[in-house]
């Protein structure tokens, strides 16, 4: 079984031989790790004036860093930054991936075009949005789910490059969503659900990410039929457990180790966070083990594979 096969059954809530699938998000830590720089932190001044041969150069470098922090950590998925972006950009990407690695991993890309919460700085103006533009806020989401679907649709005629697509817009905050739940079902929910089955219908498998306190939304974000629930946020009250009884049934789920924990807590305190939610993502199918979040820049390297070390030491279906 490949490890793209492993992801995909995992996905689908089959059972799986050998290890619980993982992968993070985003992997930060390419430079301590393998002394590579992570492909979304490059930068392209002069991009226009490179060659075709130098820009190929550039998206082999790309794929390398991606496909040996796959390997050294024994992720079974690939998340791509392409970088340059737009559909040249991800293509020229996934192709090299594919020469370097075959079809070995499942490879995705951020998919989301549906409204995250807004940040300090538009947040009054969104929020006043909602109660005085309802008509224009709701065209603005069809446009951009539109817009989403049509990328959607050129990937699909690159047969084999990308298995499905993240939606990573975050809707919460660690004590609650920044949306009530009547204003999630007006504002996020039909275009949620048209992506997620557009994407099906194109052939892609969707996974949502959010940060933060899903609970208030949770029964409407697997009411849109997602593949997989990530990142099951700890810091945010999410419990693992009591995500796997209500919605095990009908959603793989991904995540769920504390990173505040990895951040400020002891190698015990790590250990402990990391066996619970292996028995308690693994207890049945469809469990992806990973962060709460990502691997991002400031985290200690040494705690991330302390986590990894437990896993593969003991995130093993018998």
């Amino acid at each position: 079984m490949t490890e793209r096969e492993r992801f995909i059954k995992a996905l689908r809530r089959e059972p799986i031989e050998g290890h619980c699938p993982t992968f993070e998000l985003v992997f930060f830590l390419t430079l301590e790790s393998i002394g590579m720089i992570h492909p979304a932190q490059m930068a392209f001044g002069q991009w226009n004036q490179m060659s075709k041969s130098e820009q190929k150069k550039h998206f082999e470098y790309q794929a390398e860093s991606y496909i040996r922090i796959a390997e050294k950590y024994h992720h079974s998925a690939i998340f791509v930054h392409p970088n340059p972006g737009g559909i040249d950009g991800a293509v020229r990407l996934l192709e090299a991936i594919r020469e370097k690695s075959g079809d070995k991993y499942y490879t995705m890309m951020h998919g989301d075009p549906t409204f995250a919460m807004p940040d300090g700085d538009s947040m009054f103006d969104f929020t006043a949005r909602m109660y005085e533009d309802e008509d224009g806020l709701k065209a603005e989401a069809q446009r951009n789910m539109e817009h989403a679907l049509a990328f959607g649709e050129e990937m699909a005629k690159h047969k084999g490059l990308l298995d499905g697509f993240c939606l990573c817009s975050d809707y919460c905050f660690n004590v609650n969503p920044y949306f009530t739940p009547d204003m999630f079902s007006e504002y996020i929910t039909p275009y949620l659900h048209d992506v997620i089955k557009g994407y099906h219908d194109q052939g892609f498998y969707s996974i949502k990410h959010t940060d933060g306190n899903i609970m208030p939304i949770v029964d409407q974000m697997v009411q849109c039929h997602p593949d997989a629930l990530h990142s099951l946020d700890p810091q945010g009250g999410v419990d693992l457990a009591e995500i796997k009884r209500l919605y095990g049934d009908k959603v793989a789920l991904c995540g769920n180790v504390n990173c505040g924990l990895l951040q400020t807590g002891t190698d015990e305190e790590v250990i402990a966070d990391v066996r619970r939610s292996l028995r308690d993502g693994m207890n049945g199918w469809g469990y992806i083990f990973c962060t709460s979040n990502c691997a991002y820049t400031g985290m200690e390297l040494e705690r991330y594979e302390l986590m990894n070390r437990i896993w593969w030491e003991e995130g093993i279906y018998k």
